[in-house]
Formats: C-alpha cells, structure tokens, sequence
C-alpha cells in the first residue's frame, strides 16, 4: 500500500470520526437515553439499546432509524429498554395492531423479519439478562471461558433461535462486528469503549458492500473479493498496518472514501503534502 494512500485514509479516519458523524449514522443510538429527560438509565439499557440498533441496521437508513426509534421509544414508555426486555413488556407493547385482542405476530415489521422474529430476539435478550446484570458480563465470562473463539461467534451461538442475529463462520457478520466496534474501541467521540476486556486490536471491520467496493477500488482487497469473514479479517490486517492496534479506526475512513469527494480532494492534497 503506498504512502499516498495511506495518508488518504488517516485523513479521511480523523475527518469523519467527529461526534457529529452519529447525527445521520445508527450509532446515535449510543446515547439514546442520555437525550430523554429525567430518565435513570444503566450501563444495560445502554448496551441493549445499541445492540437492537446493530442488528436493525441494514437497508435504508431513512426505513431502519424509524423502526428502531419506535421500538426504544415503546420501552421508554413503560421504563427503560433493559427492564422493558427482562419484563416482557414488549409482549404487550410491540404488536402490529395497538388495542386489538387478535395480533397477526407473521406481519413484517421491518424488511423480511416479522414481530414473532423480533419476539424471539427479544427473548434469547431477556434469558441474557435475567442470567447476568449486562450484556457485557455475560459475554465476557462466555469469553473468558473459550479464548480460542472470536467473540463475534460467541455473540452470534448465544442466540440461536434468532433469525436477525447473523449465523455462520463464513459471514462477514457486520452488524454484530459493529456493536462490537461501539463496544470495544475506547477514546473516541462515536464508539463508548465499554467493553475494557476485549482488545481492540482483535475487532474486525463491519463489512458490507460498500465498503468492499470502495476497498477494491482503492486496491485494497482484490477485484475477485466478496464480502465474507476472509475479506473482512484480510482487510482488518491491511488496515492494522496503518492504524496500529486500532483496526476498526478504518471504518470511519472507509465510510467517506466516495462521500464529497470532489469537495474534499483539495483537503487531503494538503494532508498528504505534510
């Protein structure tokens, strides 16, 4: 990888990993509870509500953000989304037909996931809960009792009845690698860097199609590349390279390559003159 580009990604990386990056992105559900007056919130709610954010996050974000607003919004409701789930209030509250006694659970919610699969994502959480204090905990003793798998895994076999939760070894599994991101990197306006247990040098990008693309465009990953766990743990080593320890810091970078480019060619011309 040459000097040049190099530098392009540093840039794009510092440029866009700024706190105002979460306006538009599903990360603003990071800090959902901390804009709801009076409201008490835990290290819980903030962990649940940003893992039904992760894993609704796909498609149109002008069709996903709603559909997640609404459902931290039902729970807030009621109290906050960590008690919400260990209650089982969404039994009551999540339905597709408010103030009906007959409810249609196959209707779609979002996409091609009905309200029973969002049940059965919702109750794998509970069991979760109601076993450990966090979501955090729960996966960390499941960490430290098998080193030798990723926690990706480890996160994706604790629900295993749950058709949103992505399966499979050879899945980019890029909506749970960015939970994971939220999670884990520390010292940053975006990410909460809760999860002090987990190296951050061990994340692996969230990668979708986009950021493929524009990763062979830039001739980081081969023309022939598709986006399954190899590519994703191949460009995580590329951009280990130039993010040391950081990997996911890439993300950012990746995210703006093509966005405003015309608009901003003349800002990185200067950043590489340095």
């Amino acid at each position: 990888m040459n000097a040049e580009l190099q530098k392009k990604l540093i840039f794009l990386a510092e440029k866009y990993e700024v706190s105002s990056f979460c306006d538009s992105d599903p990360s603003q559900f990071l800090r959902w509870h901390s804009k709801l007056p009076a409201t008490s919130y835990s290290t819980a709610d903030v962990e649940v509500a940003s893992f039904i954010a992760a894993m609704l996050s796909f498609g149109s974000r002008k069709q996903f953000i709603p559909k997640i607003q609404n459902i931290l919004q039902l729970a807030n409701q009621k109290s906050t989304i960590s008690q919400w789930i260990k209650n089982q209030d969404y039994k009551n509250d999540f339905v597709p037909e408010p103030f009906q006694k007959s409810q249609n659970l196959e209707k779609k919610y979002y996409r091609f996931y009905s309200y029973n699969d969002f049940y059965d994502l919702f109750d794998e959480l509970c069991e979760i809960l109601n076993e450990s204090e966090t979501l955090g905990q729960y996966f960390c003793q499941k960490y430290q009792q098998n080193k030798n798998k990723h926690l990706c895994d480890i996160i994706s076999e604790s629900f295993p009845k749950s058709k949103i939760v992505s399966k499979g070894k050879n899945s980019a599994n890029k909506r749970i690698n960015m939970f994971l991101r939220w999670m884990v990197r520390d010292n940053s306006p975006v990410d909460l860097g809760l999860w002090t247990w987990f190296p951050k040098s061990e994340l692996i990008l969230p990668l979708d199609v986009h950021v493929m693309q524009e990763s062979i465009k830039l001739g980081i990953l081969p023309e022939n590349s598709k986006a399954s766990r190899k590519t994703a743990i191949i460009l995580s080593e590329k951009m280990n390279l130039i993010f040391p320890g950081d990997p996911c810091k890439a993300d950012f970078a990746l995210f703006g390559v093509g966005v405003g480019e015309e608009e901003i060619q003349w800002q990185i011309w200067l950043f590489c003159q340095k």
